[in-house]
């Protein structure tokens, strides 16, 4: 007797006694992710696991007592009254120890990101017909530029500086300086209004912009235009890449553990007006083709009494730094071509170069977010591998175990397929970066608080969720933030996604 097996078509064969018997190909028939959860929520839940069998024998024991065995209790408490009060002041007083010097919880309250007037879009055919208007191109670099913008992942809609629209650039500081208001205090406006916040009520402010460090500070215009008040704890980061949004969030988490109940205030933009390049290097002509305007202002806090309205909880920053090493040093670099035109050189070795740095953050990260399950499993290949098979292939621990979203630097089509292939995440997963890419281009520092902002916009936000924040940038760095969603998080007051929210997400044809 045959019959067809339950699983994917596999089969199961019975034949009598003196016949042989044909077991089910479970390799093929059971579906391995399925046994892999069970063994990650039996590992995940083994304490509690265990906790249930003992918790019965206590109580079984305790409802086994005589009132005299009670009364024998008390009169031994009594008989030792002097221990007792030193193990319960011993007690209190580890307590309030641990109490006073554990971390300080830090919650995000609230972001805003900017979201430029519909005058300042720059669609490919604007693109390229002002950078023919321009006389600065050839026709190989012209031709350059319209390939990389057709596979760049970028949409019809992102947006580039007034001084970069009109013929020729208006590329002067005062331009500069108009860019970087627009952008800063159009974030601040809004983040403030949500909020609430008075200004004067800023502790501490983080401001960074990798090409656009005037005198006075960025962080000084700040100060200037809200009137902070003149003990805040003013910071200016420069020339730090686009993964320096992190490097603000890790500075202003530290100085809240240090003053108590306070807001810090994070503001992570990119200037372009004086950094668009004008050669004919093809190596410094592909971020003309990727980076767009776009800013954010985040603000947190270390008040208990904030909690109950923030949106999120920061659980751990990681900083890579791969500058030791020249060929990360170099792979993105502010030069000048030999016609003396300035520009970002971005080396072929820059995807390479950024998977070491990767590799390295995540080895960094994922004791710390991974389930006990998956560095289990991480452990014992490890040891297999050294002791038994040298060719055995290591395993890479599952993040979507650890993370339910990601929001990926969008710094380039390239950076988010490797991604999406190396962490073997999900469509949806990569999501939220791709559509942010498309809609806005590469924000530079700021581009992660576009896509959590997608999130949010599209309502998968929801209490528990964790989230992972990774950016790459100049140096070379790979950095990372995690969050916990304290509540279902709706999108903030005039999202950048409010209005074209139901339009994504968009078929990319490439």
């Amino acid at each position: 007797m045959e019959a067809a097996g339950p699983f994917n078509g596999g089969s199961v064969q019975i034949q009598n006694e003196n016949g042989s018997r044909k077991l089910p190909n479970f390799a093929q028939s059971v579906n391995m992710k399925y046994v892999k959860l069970g063994y990650h929520y039996l590992i995940t839940h083994l304490f509690k696991l265990c906790l249930v069998p003992l918790t019965a024998v206590l109580i079984l024991e305790i409802s086994r007592l005589t009132p005299d065995d009670f009364h024998q209790l008390w009169l031994h408490l009594q008989y030792n009254l002097v221990s007792f009060i030193l193990l319960s002041a011993l007690a209190v007083f580890g307590c309030t120890v641990f109490v006073m010097t554990r971390p300080r919880s830090v919650y995000l309250v609230d972001y805003s990101c900017y979201l430029p007037p519909a005058s300042l879009r720059v669609p490919y055919k604007k693109f390229m017909d002002h950078s023919k208007l321009i006389e600065d191109f050839n026709e190989s670099s012209l031709e350059f530029q319209r390939k990389i913008l057709e596979r760049s992942g970028l949409g019809e809609e992102t947006y580039l500086p007034e001084g970069l629209h009109c013929v020729p650039p208006r590329t002067t500081m005062v331009a500069a300086r108009e860019e970087a208001e627009q952008v800063m205090f159009g974030c601040l406006d809004r983040l403030f209004e949500n909020t609430k916040i008075n200004p004067r009520d800023i502790g501490v402010l983080v401001v960074n912009c990798s090409l656009f460090n005037p005198t006075p500070s960025l962080s000084a215009m700040i100060v200037n235009k809200y009137k902070l008040r003149g003990n805040v704890k003013s910071f200016n980061l420069g020339g730090m890449g686009c993964s320096a949004g992190v490097i603000a969030l890790d500075l202003a988490t530290d100085m809240l553990q240090v003053h108590r109940k306070t807001y810090a205030v994070v503001v992570s933009t990119e200037n372009i007006t004086q950094n668009w390049y004008f050669g004919n290097k093809k190596a410094m002509l592909i971020p003309n083709c990727l980076f767009r305007v776009g800013g954010t202002a985040v603000l947190l806090s270390n008040k208990a009494s904030d909690r109950r309205r923030s949106k999120y909880m920061m659980v751990h920053t990681v900083r890579t730094h791969k500058g030791a090493h020249e060929k990360a040093f170099n792979c993105v670099y502010q030069e000048q071509d030999d016609n003396g035109k300035t520009g970002v050189s971005l080396s072929k070795d820059l995807m390479a170069i950024a998977g070491e740095a990767l590799k390295a953050n995540i080895t960094t990260l994922g004791p710390l977010v991974l389930p006990l399950s998956e560095q289990i499993l991480f452990f014992a290949t490890l040891v297999a591998k050294k002791l038994f098979n040298a060719k055995m292939k290591p395993y890479i621990p599952d993040f979507k175990l650890a993370f339910d979203h990601f929001c990926i630097h969008a710094g380039g089509r390239a950076v988010i397929d490797e991604l999406e292939k190396n962490l073997e995440l999900s469509q949806t997963h990569v999501e939220a970066s791709r559509m942010t890419l498309h809609r806005f281009g590469n924000t530079s520092s700021s581009s992660i608080w576009y896509e959590l902002a997608y999130i949010e916009a599209k309502g998968r936000m929801k209490k528990g969720d964790r989230v992972w924040q990774i950016a790459f940038g100049s140096g070379f760095k790979c950095n990372s933030a995690v969050w916990v969603a304290l509540g279902n998080v709706k999108p903030s007051v005039s999202s950048p996604w409010e209005h074209c929210i139901d339009q994504y997400p968009v078929k990319l044809d490439y």
